[in-house]
């Protein structure tokens, strides 16, 4: 083989394991660099129910790859005191979105979002839809009664929603969701309301009858209903609303007046008169 062939391309191989070697060792430092840089998080040392207030014991700290997740906490002092208001498991990083705002406190009123309100409704266990109203569930409220101005004896009670898809915070002493889904009897549930429904929902607690229909978390369509009367349960599907007579007096046509004719008819000296009637049938 001719040496100057052979001799171009030992160069050239030395040449392309070289830049293989400098490519290798510039990807191979960036990949250690970006595995090897981690960032402290404060994370759960064990599982914190809702409501809780977390304490310093509570909290532990973890090296986690790359940069902290957005809204993470990295300072026990700015978590310890804050209450809880959604579950945490042990390892999982304390965010700030997951507690309520400092100096809020733990318990029930760390729950309630901003702008919205905590309002107790009395209820048994129909009324609470058979012990079913636990927190986080969806309800609608039903009201019963009888409207100002209505003639109870005619229309009798009357149903009408008044809200729909309200979230149940608690119910009774429990803020807590059962993953189970088991039913509890209790006597009063909170509802999650704006400030509006509250006004709404307290009028009617202390003037009507309160039922809570359990309802599809799922399903958020607000339904367009006009109420119902008892006395629409016993009337017929297919009866139609008898028309009011008029009380109106009915006046008759007046005939118009016949016109009558005198005809006089002269017969040398004789005269005779014939009268005839407009209008008048002939036989």
């Amino acid at each position: 083989m001719n040496r100057r062939l052979l001799s171009i391309l030992l160069t050239a191989f030395v040449v392309a394991a070289g830049c293989s070697y400098l490519v290798y060792r510039v990807i191979g430092t960036r990949l250690l660099a970006a595995q090897s840089r981690t960032t402290r998080v404060i994370v759960a040392a064990s599982d914190i129910k809702l409501g809780s207030v977390l304490r310093d014991g509570d909290l532990t700290t973890t090296e986690i790859a790359g940069s902290a997740p957005k809204g993470a906490i990295l300072k026990k002092e700015n978590a310890v005191g804050r209450g809880v208001v959604s579950d945490l498991y042990e390892g999982e990083p304390i965010m700030e979105n997951r507690l309520a705002a400092v100096g809020s406190g733990g318990g029930l009123a760390a729950t309630i979002r901003q702008g919205m309100r905590a309002c107790a409704v009395k209820v048994d266990d129909v009324v609470g839809v058979a012990g079913f109203a636990t927190p986080g569930m969806r309800v609608d409220v039903l009201i019963a009664g009888t409207p100002p101005g209505a003639n109870s004896a005619t229309e009798g009670t009357q149903v009408k929603t008044l809200l729909q898809n309200i979230e149940v915070l608690s119910a009774g002493t429990d803020i807590q969701k059962d993953a189970e889904g088991k039913p509890k009897q209790v006597q009063v549930v909170n509802l999650l309301v704006t400030p509006e429904q509250a006004e709404s929902l307290s009028l009617a607690s202390n003037q009507t009858k309160i039922q809570l229909v359990l309802r599809n978390p799922l399903d958020t369509q607000v339904a367009q209903t006009t109420g119902t009367a008892m006395s629409s349960l016993f009337a017929g599907k297919h009866d139609a609303p008898a028309k009011p007579q008029s009380m109106e007096p009915r006046h008759r046509a007046s005939k118009p007046a016949s016109q009558v004719y005198l005809i006089q008819v002269f017969n040398g000296s004789k005269r005779t008169e014939e009268k005839f009637v407009s209008g008048e049938e002939k036989h």
